[in-house]
C-alpha cells in the first residue's frame, strides 16, 4: 500500500531549522509495531500518523511516536501536524481545528504558516523537596557545581502531559558547554519514569528578544538531543509559574533552543494568570513543508 507523508521543519519559519518532523497520512490499517518501526526508519525526534478522528466534529486522531516509544502528546508534532492540514485543506488566516491525541482534544488556531494551541493539561511542578545530589548532577551534565542554579528557582520534575526533569542552569556559557554523560541520568534519586531525560534552562540568552535558552535531552525516547521541546516548555510554564511569579494578566514569554544543535528554533509560550493561578498556557511556533513523497507500506 501507498501512504502519502511530509516532513516538516517546526518551531521555525527558515526550512533546515527547527525541529524536523514526518506526518504520514493514510495511516489506517497500520499497527502499534509497525508505527514504531515506521518512526524509526524516519528517525527524526517525532513521527505523526495521521487517521481518521473518532468525532467527525474534529479533523483527525493522531498518534505521535519517537524513534523510541509512543508519545501520549507533543508540541512540534501538534504545531507541525496542525500547519499542514490547514495547508492541504486551503484553511485561511485563523481557522481552526481539533487534534485527537492520546491525552486528548487538542485545539489549533492557524495563522499563516504558524499554529497555536492551548496545552491540554495544566502543568503541574513536585514540590516535594527531592534529594538531588548537586555534585552527581553536575558530572552528569560535564558541569561544575556552581554551574547549576538560579536565584529563586531550584531543580523540579514539571508535567503538562510528558514528564521532564526541570533543572536551572546558571549562565549562557554552562548550558552551551553540557556534554551529557548519559548513563548517569539512571543513577539520579527522582521520580519513577524520568531517569532517562532532562530539560535545562537559563535566563541569559543568545537573542536579546529572547527570556529563556533551553535545552532536553532524553536518550531513552531515542533523542539524544531535541533541537525543540513543545511539551517540555508546556510543563515549564509551572516552573515560570513556581519560580519567576508571574502578575495577573497575560504573559508570552520567548523560548529559544536547538542553537548547539545548528538547528535554532523558537516557541512562543503564552500564560494567562488569574489570582496568582495560572488559568491557561498556550504554545505558538512555526512550521516549513520541506519534503513529501510515498511510503510503500
Amino acid at each position: 500500500m501507498s501512504r502519502h507523508y511530509f516532513t516538516l521543519d517546526v518551531f521555525t519559519d527558515k526550512a533546515l531549522s527547527g525541529n524536523p518532523l514526518a506526518v504520514v497520512l493514510d495511516s489506517e490499517g497500520l499497527d502499534d509495531e509497525m508505527m514504531q518501526k515506521i518512526a524509526g526508519e524516519f528517525n527524526v525526534s517525532e513521527t505523526v500518523f495521521v487517521m481518521p478522528p473518532v468525532d467527525s466534529k474534529n479533523r483527525a486522531k493522531v498518534r505521535i511516536f519517537t524513534p523510541g516509544r509512543e508519545l501520549p502528546f507533543a508540541g512540534h508534532p501538534t504545531i507541525g501536524t496542525a500547519v499542514l492540514l490547514s495547508h492541504l485543506d486551503g484553511l485561511g488566516e485563523g481557522a481552526e481545528l481539533v487534534l485527537e491525541e492520546n491525552v486528548g482534544l487538542v485545539p489549533c488556531v492557524i495563522s499563516g504558516t504558524s499554529a497555536s494551541f492551548t496545552i491540554p493539561k495544566l502543568p503541574t511542578r513536585v514540590e516535594a523537596e527531592l534529594d538531588i545530589d548537586i555534585d552527581l548532577m553536575a558530572e552528569t551534565l560535564g558541569l561544575q557545581t556552581n554551574d547549576i542554579g538560579i536565584e529563586g528557582h531550584s531543580y523540579a520534575p514539571c508535567h503538562a502531559g510528558v514528564p521532564f526533569p526541570t533543572l536551572p542552569i546558571a549562565s549562557l556559557k554552562a548550558l552551551q558547554s553540557i556534554k551529557l554523560n548519559a548513563p548517569l541520568l539512571t543513577q539520579h534519586n527522582v521520580p519513577r519514569g524520568l531517569e532517562d531525560e532532562i530539560f535545562v534552562y537559563s535566563k541569559e540568552t543568545f537573542a536579546a528578544d529572547a527570556d529563556y535558552q533551553v535545552r532536553m535531552f532524553a536518550p531513552a525516547m531515542g533523542i539524544p538531543e531535541d533541537p525543540a521541546t513543545g511539551s517540555a516548555v508546556a510543563g515549564f510554564a509551572g516552573q515560570i509559574m513556581a519560580c519567576d511569579k508571574p502578575s495577573d494578566g497575560h504573559h508570552v514569554f520567548i523560548i529559544d533552543q536547538g542553537i548547539e544543535m545548528g538547528r535554532p528554533s523558537r516557541i512562543e509560550l503564552g500564560m494567562t494568570v488569574e489570582n496568582g493561578k495560572l488559568l491557561n498556557a498556550t504554545i505558538s511556533g512555526g512550521a516549513v513543508i520541506v519534503s513529501e513523497g510515498q511510503l510503500h507500506i
